[in-house]
């Protein structure tokens, strides 16, 4: 692979390629004074938008509980370092409710109230369900009582009538939330507009290889409680919002023609679902 090029007024040097997605290349850089730096360099794809939302949502939130913005160049970012532990670390470690709580403070600091205007170019959240819709529409037109069904009626109303509407991050998940210089951070948002329990929900669904702790009844009721505090909601506003959440990936993942991954979320959804009903 051919050495990157960065812009010269960045002034990094000696790149890293540390990760490599469908999406991106992420190369660790030193910047003029010595300190550590990434760079995101986005590649063509289906759904870049939501990367350049994202750009949008860290330039707004100005550092505060995600990683900064320090340059953009087209489709080239670069960011702050957030460091090496992953919060998926955390949980091996120190167990699965420490993880929680630290996701929670982030998604206090996320937020915490701004003086400057949102950006305009947000993705709102029903525009994000429309896969979840589209399902139902055919489950529906079909005779089918299935779960998309249910949960896109659930989505409906949480849509109808959110507890507010704020910048969300948009896939907060344990491998979103890193630890550096600046304690936690989110990195990675995809820049959504809606009802913060939205961004509670992908967490019920991750880690991905711990379907044993996302099946679990009693981490799920623990997770609805520490959100439901974070956030100042009830406890069943966030189950519903981890179903409609839930169905709402499943329907992507059927798009896809995934069956397994399907096939997984829905099963955790019908195990949150269990929960709900029984609150």
């Amino acid at each position: 692979m051919d050495a990157p090029v960065f812009p010269t007024h960045w002034k990094v040097e000696a790149p890293e390629l540390i990760a490599e997605t469908f999406s991106s290349r992420i190369w660790k850089v030193f910047r003029a004074d010595g300190s550590l730096a990434i760079v995101k360099a986005l590649k063509p794809f289906d759904d870049v938008e939501d990367e350049l939302r994202g750009e949008h949502f860290l330039a707004w939130r100005r550092g505060e509980g995600a990683v900064r913005l320090l340059g953009r160049d087209g489709h080239c970012m670069l960011l702050e370092y957030a460091g090496e532990t992953l919060l998926s670390q955390v949980l091996a470690e120190q167990g699965d409710n420490a993880a929680t709580a630290i996701a929670a403070e982030v998604m206090a600091r996320l937020f915490s109230p701004s003086d400057h205007p949102p950006p305009a170019d947000l993705q709102p959240l029903r525009t994000r369900f429309s896969s979840l819709f589209k399902k139902a529409k055919i489950d529906r037109d079909a005779g089918e009582k299935s779960l998309y069904v249910e949960a896109a009626a659930t989505a409906e109303r949480l849509l109808a009538d959110p507890a507010d509407v704020l910048p969300l991050h948009g896939d907060l998940h344990h491998d979103n939330i890193m630890h550096g210089p600046r304690g936690w951070l989110a990195i990675d948002p995809k820049g959504v507009l809606g009802d913060p329990g939205f961004d509670a929900a992908n967490m019920f669904y991750n880690p991905l290889d711990r379907d044993d702790l996302c099946r679990d009844p009693r981490r799920i009721a623990h997770m609805a409680e520490i959100f439901a505090r974070t956030l100042g909601q009830a406890p069943p506003a966030i189950l519903d919002h981890a179903i409609a959440y839930g169905c709402l990936s499943a329907s992507w993942h059927h798009e896809d023609r995934n069956a397994i991954e399907e096939g997984r979320e829905l099963s955790i959804v019908t195990a949150i679902r269990t929960v709900r009903l029984s609150l």
